[in-house]
């Protein structure tokens, strides 16, 4: 398996053109893609902001080197805590072979002329990234050595660049990087950049420094997009409707404006699908402080017209995604004939299992500041798609792009949330209002968790014929959730390409009889990316579903579950049905049941798979495949006398292909081990005529140290390969932590629990 050199970026010399904004170098290089991967060549529909928009033959990434030997690497990727700035970083370090005191970083501006595509999502920014990194730095390695050989007047293959100099071994010289800059800066780009082999790496894979943003963080000068000020600054928060697609029918600001500090109040027009991004409109309060805009917003009186959405219930909602998949629903992948199958089963198994809407609900809640002057419109703050906040800025206010710039601050978290622009559309309208003065606009805890864009409640159905052996003859699964696509589209009902292959079509199972079915299901809020996305009620319900059949047929879960996967096989994904698979070639990006299967061996082995547990404790198992990346999670439980739970032991192991920060590799899957436990034990939004029940931490919880697993272990599995290609870290964790959570607490207690969260069911 090894990349497709047809996608391999061209490296370009731009030494002479202004392409840096703020970054000096008199050596600079930029990366290009020579043409689309396959797959991506004709995107799926509603394939907006988020999904692969296709590679451009456009500058990506730049590296500048100046005279005094400083490296600058441009980040067109936003900084959430993944560590995405330190981990590019360091992949051109290498390749470069530079001292990484002498790195510098600088954040790019939202621009897609200059950066692509600059969505950070999909757990796709290193995997895509990995070879234009290498490539970039191998080749400003290899102008370098050729610039010193020239000046020395020896032959290039007697030179070589060790730690940010160029050194001639026969004779000991040595010229150092600055000085090389301004020779190197006049060659030719290497057509095939020669990269070094993994045994000679010094960071990737093997070193782990510290977070580029680290001191910064820990000191409380990081700057988050919540942190920005500018000089005039005015503040501002919107009284928004509480029921999707509600609009004003009208307002009352005698009392907000008699509140010192305010400024102005502001209507703001709200714009129904499929316009994506937009506000949903509302009563915007300017104030002088951010204390006087809320305390503004509570004097408002507002007489809301609620729309067509009022009635939205959770628990009503549930019954009628249930009906629906009790009923056939459209086919999306189906091979054999599951009736007949069925009807010859010795035993059938049927389950339903639910998953509610969830809330990202990031620690720094959106943010943004919005300037206008002269015409031209200036924006921070804390956005995953900074390019989608300039277009839409744009569009909104009336401008052209090219005249509007967003500067991208750190993230303090994201998970989906921030790539949707829409709060940076409210203050550049608020600005807008007050002449172009600067305006931050504020999203309050209670504002994140009623108005955003959520994770889709969804029902998945489940039911299998067993044989007399136990072993499932037929499978039928039928998904019932609102899509994304209805963020990009009137009237979508069923899931899209990219939601079908997030565990559905794509089960990897030997299966001799299937189908796979998505009933329509109409949205009632706005559908947005959560980490993992679908992969998550996916994986709890087939994982689950797995250890149900396992104790129907009286068999190890484990076992069972690694005889449905099969034996060691690749699997090209766009067969098994209408799924996207993130765009990636399927000759470099198979499904790999191989892989699957040691993740979920390796996770067995850690938890001790098979042994005596005491009373009360109970062993679960999941494994699942998301972002071309394999995850195994297995859990020990124990449930107390009192039904009160408590998780001794963990263990994730992560097949990823190569890995480049190993130390953020284990963080972002530690994390996902408590993300996973919040979407098991804690965490819904539910709604109640049309409004979101949820205001803040009380109602809607998340994990906290009292139910972390006393152990987390995460171990890795394969990667010492770097020819081949990478797979995401950030996301594929989350998704098989609850199944194997649950499966557990049947091991412990004989309770089975199909509803996410656990809530209250542990004391039926």
């Amino acid at each position: 398996m090894t990349f497709d050199t047809k996608t391999l970026p061209i490296i370009t010399n731009v030494s002479r053109r202004n392409f840096l904004q703020g970054t000096a170098g008199v050596f600079v290089l930029a990366a290009t893609l020579r043409s689309l991967p396959a797959h991506a060549e004709k995107p799926p529909k509603f394939a907006g902001e988020g999904m692969p928009h296709g590679l451009r033959e456009k500058p990506l990434l730049f590296l500048a080197l100046n005279e005094d030997g400083t490296v600058t690497f441009t980040c067109h990727r936003s900084e959430m805590g993944q560590g995405v700035r330190t981990g590019l970083t360091m992949i051109v370090a290498d390749e470069l072979e530079a001292d990484w005191s002498k790195m510098k970083l600088v954040q790019a501006d939202g621009d897609e002329e200059k950066y692509g595509n600059q969505d950070t999502d999909g757990s796709r920014t290193t995997r895509h990234h990995f070879m234009t990194m290498r490539r970039v730095g191998a080749a400003a390695r290899m102008m370098l050595e050729a610039a010193a050989a020239a000046q020395m007047g020896v032959p290039v293959s007697e030179v070589k660049a060790v730690n940010h100099e160029v050194v001639h071994a026969k004779t000991g010289r040595k010229l150092g990087y600055g000085a090389l800059a301004k020779a190197a800066s006049a060659l030719p780009v290497p057509g095939e950049p020669k990269l070094k082999e993994s045994a000679d790496f010094r960071y990737i894979g093997k070193a782990n420094p510290e977070l580029i943003d680290a001191f910064d963080i820990t000191t409380g000068k990081a700057i988050y997009g919540i942190d920005t000020r500018v000089d005039g600054m005015l503040y501002a928060v919107v009284a928004r409707p509480p029921v999707y697609l509600g609009k004003v029918k009208s307002f009352d600001a005698t009392e907000t404006m008699k509140v010192p500090g305010v400024v102005k109040v502001v209507q703001i027009e709200g714009t129904p699908p499929p316009s994506e991004f937009a506000p949903l409109g509302g009563i915007g309060i300017v104030a002088k402080n951010t204390w006087a805009a809320l305390k503004g917003r509570e004097a408002l009186k507002v007489e809301w017209d609620l729309g067509p959405h009022a009635s939205y219930s959770s628990d009503s909602y549930r019954k009628q995604l249930e009906a629906v998949t009790s009923q056939k629903g459209k086919v999306v992948r189906e091979e054999g004939d599951v009736e007949a199958a069925m009807a010859k089963a010795a035993k059938r198994v049927v389950a339903s299992y639910y998953i509610p809407h969830l809330a990202q609900a990031p620690m720094e809640a959106p943010a943004a500041v919005v300037r206008i002057k002269d015409g031209k419109c200036e924006a921070w703050g804390c956005i995953q798609s900074p390019q989608a906040a300039r277009e839409r800025l744009a569009n909104r206010l009336g401008i052209t792009a090219d005249n509007v710039t967003v500067h991208v601050t750190l993230l303090g978290g994201g998970f989906g949330r921030k790539s949707k622009p829409d709060f940076f559309v409210e203050a550049g309208l608020m600005s807008q209002a007050v002449d172009g003065a600067p305006v931050k606009l504020i999203w309050t805890r209670e504002d994140d968790l009623q108005n955003g864009y959520y994770h889709t409640v969804s029902v998945e159905r489940l039911e299998a014929g067993l044989d007399e052996s136990g072993k499932p003859i037929a499978w039928l699964h039928r998904s019932a959730a609102p899509s994304i696509g209805s963020t990009f589209a009137a009237n979508v009902k069923t899931q899209i390409p990219i939601e079908l292959g997030m565990g559905l079509v794509n089960t990897p199972f030997v299966l001799p009889n299937a189908r796979f079915e998505n009933p329509e299901a109409e949205n009632h809020n706005r559908i947005g990316w959560y980490r993992s996305v679908s992969n998550i009620p996916r994986a709890f319900a087939v994982q689950s579903f797995v250890a149900e059949l396992a104790a129907a047929a009286g068999r190890d879960p484990k076992d069972y579950l690694l005889e449905l996967i099969g034996p060691p096989r690749q699997i090209d994904p766009y067969k098994l049905g209408d799924s996207w698979n993130h765009g990636e070639d399927p000759s470099v990006y198979p499904i790999d049941t191989g892989r699957l299967r040691a993740v979920i061996e390796k996770a067995a082995e850690g938890i001790g798979w098979g042994r005596a547990v005491p009373k009360g404790h109970g062993l679960g198992i999941a494994g699942h495949y998301s972002f071309v990346s394999y995850i195994g999670v297995a859990a020990e439980v124990a449930v107390n006398d009192k039904n009160e739970l408590s998780i001794p032991k963990a263990v994730i192991a992560i097949d990823c292909g190569p890995r480049v920060y190993n130390d953020r590799v284990r963080s972002q899957l530690e994390g996902a081990m408590v993300m996973g436990l919040s979407n098991s034990i804690y965490s819904e939004i539910s709604y109640k005529n049309g409004a979101v029940e949820q205001s803040n931490f009380d109602g809607y919880q998340v994990s906290r140290i009292d139910i972390a697993p006393a152990e987390v272990v995460v171990q890795f599995v394969g990667g010492d390969n770097y020819s081949q290609p990478l797979g995401g870290v950030g996301e594929p964790g989350v998704p098989p932590v609850a199944p194997a959570i649950f499966n557990a607490i049947f091991a412990a207690t004989g309770k089975r629990i199909r509803t996410l969260p656990i809530g209250k069911q542990m004391e039926a």
